[in-house]
């Protein structure tokens, strides 16, 4: 079995004969039911993968779903003009760091749909851009952002930095709004959802499927994704560890499930460390050793919070979606980015329990600290 490690694109996982964990049934859902979608996700949990998923989607790419789910559901296979952007690859040190960025992608988008660059602002070419794709192909338009947040988080400890490049996505955004018209789905995507309301403000209120029971595995691999898709893997590693197969299945719940993004919803596999175990055939600590990220270093170095609180804190719903006082308070923070996890909920007082969700992540993030 050929394991994508480190691919997020879906045409070459599917070209290249790698095993795909199928999610286009959730896919077309979202295009069904829906217009604007917000996703947050911890790192390396597949977000990538899903976006460009759509993008194949989207963009009428029939053949490479042969044999998915959506392939019985979808009859009209539409070609929409696909407008791509990741600000993920950067550092984001000062402002002309974010332009750049987005200068480079909406120069490539402006070849391909044929417009004369007239402006120079980002909000008024990605305008452009957007109508000139909708009068070029005689169809709404659909719009891909991942890594949304990126330059946001760059810069939590440098708040003046932080609030300028926040208002520059703000606007940015706030296009799709003004050509609401023309667009036929907008999703954007991240590992937190740091200044989600006032970053979109100026955009139709994207639901936020970040939380929802529907959606909680549409990113990693979920019990029966591990069994539907990995059986044979898992025999493999049983094998080479000296464990029976229900050992096997243990020990892997022990280390890699135990995400939860909905009191209620099914636990998820991190899909990184699990492809990874599979194909060296040892259970280590893959998604912690990749590296912490710097914005969670500067709020650890910085907080005055109590970590021995972190797994027993009681924490309100709004909280949850709160990292913007991350120095007082990392729980939201950690909890978006996957170091904690939902344990349980109590419908009384709108409460939630976290916890670390596995041993991998709990062994590693206490070593992190000390």
């Amino acid at each position: 079995m050929l394991y994508p490690i480190g691919i997020q694109s879906f045409e070459d996982i599917r070209r290249g004969g790698y095993v795909y964990v199928d999610k286009t049934a959730l896919i077309y859902k979202l295009a069904a039911t829906g217009k604007y979608y917000f996703l947050s996700r911890p790192r390396r949990f597949g977000k990538s993968l899903l976006v460009s998923t759509m993008e194949a989607y989207f963009k009428g790419k029939k053949e490479l779903f042969d044999g998915l789910a959506v392939a019985s559901l979808e009859k009209d296979w539409t070609e929409y003009p696909v407008l791509h952007l990741d600000l993920g690859g950067a550092n984001y040190s000062d402002m002309d760091a974010l332009k750049e960025k987005l200068g480079r992608q909406l120069n490539d988008l402006e070849s391909e749909y044929g417009v004369v660059r007239k402006y120079k602002t980002l909000p008024v070419r990605f305008e452009t851009i957007i109508e000139a794709a909708y009068r070029k192909t005689g169809r709404q338009v659909v719009i891909l952002v991942d890594e949304y947040d990126k330059p946001v988080i760059d810069n939590l400890d440098r708040p003046e930095l932080r609030d300028k490049i926040r208002e520059e996505l703000r606007g940015f955004y706030g296009v799709m709004k003004s050509k609401d018209g023309r667009i036929r789905l907008g999703f954007l995507t991240g590992v937190t959802k740091i200044g989600k309301m006032s970053v979109f403000s100026d955009l139709n209120n994207p639901q936020d499927i970040s939380m929802d029971r529907e959606y909680s595995d549409i990113c990693g691999v979920s019990e029966s994704d591990l069994k539907n898709y990995f059986d044979v893997s898992v025999r493999e590693l049983a094998e080479a560890n000296d464990l029976t197969e229900e050992e096997c299945y243990r020990k892997l719940a022990i280390m890699y499930d135990g995400y939860h993004f909905h009191p209620k919803a099914v636990g998820v596999y991190n899909p990184f460390s699990l492809l990874n175990t599979f194909k060296n055939k040892e259970f280590l600590e893959y998604w912690f050793e990749t590296g912490t990220p710097s914005f969670l270093v500067k709020v650890m170095r910085k907080t005055s919070y109590d970590v021995t609180r972190l797994s027993s804190d009681l924490v309100g719903s709004s909280l949850l979606s709160d990292v913007n006082t991350a120095f007082l308070n990392p729980v939201p923070l950690l909890y978006q980015s996957g170091y904690l996890t939902i344990k349980g909920f109590d419908p009384r007082f709108n409460l939630y329990t976290l916890g670390f969700p596995n041993m991998e992540v709990k062994d590693g993030f206490l070593n992190f600290l000390l």
